[in-house]
C-alpha cells in the first residue's frame, strides 16, 4: 500500500518550511535503471546489516550531489557490499530531510537530485564525529543482531494485533486502530530524527 510518509515526530528537526516546487513529491522518484515512480515498501533486498541511512545520507550528499540510487549504489560500495538499502529506506529519510531544511531537490540530467542545503552543510559539520562511519563493514556485521530479532518480533505480534482488530472490532475500535498505528509510525519516524538516539 502507497502512502505519504509522515512528518518526523523528533524532539530536534527545525520548524517545517513551505515545500518548494520540485520537491520530492511533486514529480517521480529515480529509483535506478527502468524503475520509475513513487517508492513503495518494497525495494532491493537490504544487505545483511543495515545501518543508519539518515547518516549516510548526510555525508554522502556533504561530499556532493546526488539522486537517491547513487546514494544506494555508494552506501552499498563503501560498506563492501554487507549493507544495500533499499529505495522504501532511503527516500522516506530524504523527505525527512527536506521537512528539516537540509536537503532540496531539483532534476539533473532527468534525474531527481538532492543537495544539502546551507543548514545541512553546518549540521553535517557540527555532528560529523555523531554521525560516524555508518557504511562501516566490520560495524555492519557486529552490530544489530539481538536488536533487529527483537525488532522483527515486535513487528508481527503487532500485525497479528491489528489484523484481529480489523477481524472482530466494531468500526469505532477500528477507527482508534487507525490512529494508534498512526502514532506508532510518527514516532519509529522521530527516532530517525533524534541527534541523540
Amino acid at each position: 500500500m502507497h502512502s505519504t510518509p509522515p512528518e518526523p515526530a523528533g524532539q530536534h528537526r527545525h520548524p517545517r518550511r513551505g515545500r518548494r516546487p520540485g520537491g520530492p513529491r511533486d514529480f517521480d522518484w529515480d529509483l535506478g535503471p527502468g524503475r520509475t515512480g513513487r517508492p513503495g515498501p518494497r525495494g532491493p533486498r537490504r544487505g545483511r546489516k543495515g545501518g543508519d541511512v539518515r547518516a549516510a545520507a548526510l555525508l554522502l550528499l556533504d561530499e556532493a550531489p546526488a539522486h537517491g540510487y547513487h546514494l544506494i549504489q555508494q552506501i552499498a560500495a563503501r560498506s563492501e557490499g554487507a549493507w544495500s538499502p533499499s529505495p522504501g529506506s532511503i527516500y522516506p529519510v530524504l523527505q525527512q530531510l527536506e521537512d528539516e531544511g537540509f536537503v532540496e531537490f531539483e532534476r539533473v540530467d532527468g534525474r531527481k537530485t538532492a543537495t544539502l542545503t546551507d543548514e545541512g552543510k553546518s549540521y553535517v559539520e557540527e555532528h560529523r564525529e555523531a554521525l560516524g562511519e555508518p557504511w562501516n563493514p566490520e560495524q555492519l556485521r557486529r552490530g544489530g543482531d539481538a536488536e533487529s530479532t527483537a525488532l522483527i518480533t515486535s513487528l508481527r505480534t503487532l500485525s497479528a494485533a491489528a489484523r484481529q482488530v480489523m477481524t472482530v472490532g466494531t468500526p469505532a475500535q477500528q477507527a482508534k486502530a487507525v490512529d494508534v498505528v498512526n502514532e506508532a509510525r510518527r514516532q519509529l519516524y522521530g527516532l530517525l530524527a533524534d541527534d541523540d538516539a
